[in-house]
């Protein structure tokens, strides 16, 4: 198939290059009409604090977008949001913010529903806006004309922030500085290595050709689902990466097969039938790896899955189809010169590592894995937390509104919970808050331990379903929240609502997050366990060897536990964190190293499948194991760590990012990959593969009789003589390759 595609695109440059430029032009028409959008709504079916959301919205109607603050604020030594002429200037704005488009409604701290949106001081307050679109479709043109008309508050001196889904929509900001940043490093490295401005071009046309594609359809998707920012921004650091690196691998072997002699169209024909398979098997493990996320039930999980899936299809795409098709027209200008020989006939670089890593294994399998175990240790201490604007950089609105609403009001006013009570039996007419059974509960909610304030119950038009506003004593993000809300469901709830039959819901955007953690934490072995078994699958399918999957596994987990041991490290304890634009430690998510975890693993088998399939065939070709692995690594040793290099300059990028889970991957990712590339595919695999021997290769008959015969190694051309000649030895790769 890989060889039919191949040569397709081969006779066909032209057309090929015209379909995917109208594609591209495509992407881009259709979502510069309709619109990118993404979404930070969190759903948690069957959760508490998803039951809370849904009975309160069924009970209490109100427009998508809820109620979104605008924060007022004069200095000290002004007259306060109290003053007669201050407050006539705040009424003037809320009358004209009522006018703009898309805002329903507008509440005053001096309306009767307003009244507690007023500092003590008197200095800081917030209009409640609410809006007919959802948090989704909120845009910064939308927050702008917010702005635009509170023109009357700010010529009386006073400052005015939008806050929430208003200032979420400003902060989103673009990514394209990184993607520049990332896109120029990567040049400069594939010049280098390629020695050729001409050739290390094109791997960064084909990246940004996918991610041109990549990222317009996941735009169109968000009007479908709700994808978040960061899934926008995954996939680009993604896409990017892999677009560059797989067209890279495709270019080397062009490169080899032209400088062995062969012909410019037989070159890229043999170049998609061989490194064009290998690379369709690494980006279909990815997709695998992602797809396991499924498992975690949860919508959040399938939007960050989709969106680096889309952007690696897209891809193996590029790679599969455009690339032959521009070798084809670029041609002999892609031919590399001779290299020269080393004087002193030694092998040089990887070749020099190759062999001293064969020569001692033992202490350089040691010495790696205590380099991994330690930059791993901070990863035991590793919890899931919950991040919120606070986290932000300061001079966001975000930060600006989450700050001032602190101060002003506590740092619990940033994260209000939701108690939501459903009675057996409506409350009777005029009873109201009297009822014993919402008395009760208001009594209970008031003398819980970290509870700030609580507002008094708000009864339906069903007159069954109660809601309590309860501020907590910490920010959001602290972890006295989460066991605030753990605690209200264990235990003061049920003991206020005990044998009365009442339902209570606790919910808020603290008790969602609480019950996201937790729903990751319930299910990460399960999808931790469905992505080492496809990973394994894999590679025991492309290298038949029951011990060359469980290796690669297992050097994968070690990978991704050192990678975690520097997210918990920076992040979450601190160390360097100003280093990278953060003000001291910050909570991971915990959608954050499950999603990882993901990519990660199917990122690694780039990586696996290259060197392994070099090493495999130079077994296939003269069965010695340490010949095979010298060989395999002194010839993928410089690719591959120049590919780990594009990425971990791609993933750094993105540390410009003001948003701190952006920066959690830009970090992970990148510490993840140079450990990858350098200390495992360097030291430890070819380092075991020695030690094992060919028992590297032992495959029981039974499994041999089971497995389908994949050569991802050959080209379509010809096959390895040598290994046709000197037939594999019982139980181990006889009939592996064709």
């Amino acid at each position: 198939m890989f060889t039919t595609v191949g040569r397709w695109c081969a006779r066909r440059p032209k057309r090929v290059v015209a379909a995917w430029l109208l594609l591209l032009a495509a992407a881009l028409t259709a979502v510069g009409l309709l619109g990118r959008v993404t979404s930070e709504d969190v759903s948690i079916p069957g959760s508490d604090s998803q039951a809370a959301l849904d009975t309160a919205t069924r009970a209490f109607p109100a427009p998508p977008s809820g109620k979104q603050p605008v924060l007022l604020h004069t200095p000290a030594g002004a007259a306060p949001l109290t003053d007669p002429g201050t407050a006539a200037a705040v009424r003037s704005a809320a009358t004209a913010i009522a006018a703009v488009p898309h805002v329903v409604a507008v509440t005053t701290p001096y309306d009767p529903a307003g009244a507690a949106a007023t500092s003590a001081d008197g200095h800081t307050a917030y209009l409640s806006v609410e809006l007919d679109v959802s948090g989704r479709e909120v845009t910064p043109a939308t927050t702008d004309a917010v702005l635009a008309a509170a023109a009357p508050a700010t010529a009386a001196g006073i400052e005015v922030t939008p806050g929430g889904q208003l200032a979420a929509a400003v902060d989103r900001g673009s990514t394209g500085r990184s993607e520049a940043i990332g896109l120029g490093a990567a040049l400069v490295i594939l010049a280098l290595t390629l020695g050729s401005l001409l050739a290390a071009g094109l791997p960064l046309l084909a990246g940004v050709v996918g991610l041109g594609i990549a990222l317009p359809v996941l735009g169109l998707v968000g009007h479908l689902m709700d994808v978040p920012q960061a899934g926008e921004t995954i996939a680009a650091m993604i896409g990017l990466g892999v677009g560059i690196d797989y067209t890279l691998f495709g270019l080397t072997r062009f490169r080899e097969l032209r400088a062995a002699g062969a012909g410019v169209e037989d070159a890229a024909v043999r170049t998609t039938a061989g490194s064009g398979k290998s690379v369709a098997f690494a980006g279909s493990a990815v997709v695998a790896a992602l797809a396991g996320l499924a498992l975690g039930g949860l919508p959040l999980l399938y939007a960050l899955a989709l969106a680096p899936a889309i952007a690696v299809v897209v891809a193996l795409g590029v790679n599969l189809t455009l690339l032959p098709a521009v070798l084809v027209l670029l041609g002999t200008r892609l031919t590399p010169r001779p290299a020269a020989p080393a004087p002193d006939g030694r092998p040089r670089g990887w070749g020099r590592i190759a062999a001293l890593v064969a020569a001692r294994p033992w202490p350089l399998l040691l010495a790696g894995l205590a380099l991994l175990g330690a930059l791993a240790a901070p990863a035991a201490h590793l919890h899931l937390g919950q991040l919120d604007a606070g986290g932000k950089a300061r001079g966001t609105m975000s930060r600006t509104a989450y700050d001032r609403m602190a101060q002003a009001f506590g740092p619990g006013a940033n994260g209000v919970l939701q108690v939501v009570d459903v009675l057996p039996a409506p409350v009777r007419a005029g009873a109201g808050s009297t009822d014993p059974r919402l008395t009760a509960v208001t009594t209970a909610l008031r003398a819980a331990e970290g509870v700030a304030a609580v507002g008094p119950p708000a009864l339906a038009a069903d007159g069954r379903t109660a809601r309590w506003q309860v501020t907590p004593a910490t920010a959001p993000s602290d972890p006295a929240t989460t066991a605030l809300v753990h605690r209200l469901r264990s235990d003061v709830l049920p003991a206020a609502t005990a044998g009365s039959g009442q339902v209570p819901h606790v919910g808020g955007a603290p008790a969602a997050q609480a019950d996201l953690n937790v729903r990751i934490a319930q299910r990460m072995p399960l999808v931790v366990g469905f992505v080492l078994t496809v990973a394994g699958l894999l590679l025991l399918l492309a290298f038949r060897s029951p011990v060359v999957a469980v290796k690669a596994a297992v050097m994968n987990l070690v990978s991704v536990a050192a990678a975690y041991g520097v997210l918990t490290a920076v992040f979450q304890h601190g160390s360097g964190a100003r280093l990278i634009g953060l003000e001291g430690a910050v909570p991971i998510p915990g959608y954050v190293p499950l999603l990882m975890f993901a990519v990660l693993f199917g990122l690694s088998m780039d990586y696996e499948v290259f060197l392994l399939s070099a090493v495999r065939e130079g077994y296939l070709r003269e069965r010695d194991n340490r010949r095979a692995v010298v060989a395999g690594l002194a010839a993928t040793g410089r690719i591959i760590s120049s590919a780990a290099l594009i990425m971990v300059a791609v993933f750094l990028s993105y540390l410009l990012s003001d948003d701190p889970v952006v920066k959690m991957f830009g970090v992970g990712l990148a510490s993840a990959v140079a450990l990858d590339a350098t200390v495992v595919r360097g030291l430890l695999v070819p380092a075991t593969m020695v030690l094992l021997g060919d028992g590297n290769w032992w495959l029981p008959r039974w499994l041999d009789r089971l497995l389908p015969h994949v050569d991802i190694e050959g080209d379509g051309h010809t096959g390895h003589p040598a290994a046709d000649a000197d037939p594999a030895p019982p139980n181990s790769l006889a009939g592996s390759h064709s």
